[in-house]
């Protein structure tokens, strides 16, 4: 579909608009800057925990998860 952005392995594919894509993709980098900065801009780990409705132990892999999101989002929009 013109304009639209496909999201998926190949079945169960889910297509949004490209402007919309491009909105994900700005929050995916932020949300991974703030991952993994040092200083006062970083999310603690009771923010995260809040984002994963844990107890924050799964910092790294939902840092890795959102880096490797933020990727495909990259090549999905090129």
């Amino acid at each position: 579909m013109p304009g639209s952005t496909t999201i998926g392995p190949g079945h169960g594919v889910d297509a949004i608009e490209h402007i919309d894509a491009l909105r994900m993709l700005s929050l995916m980098r932020e949300l991974h800057r703030l991952l993994t900065v040092r200083g006062a801009d970083r999310l603690t780990d009771a923010q995260v925990a809040a984002l994963l409705e844990s107890d924050g132990r799964h910092r790294e892999g939902f840092t890795d998860w959102v880096e490797r999101m933020t990727r495909d989002l990259e090549k999905a929009t090129a």
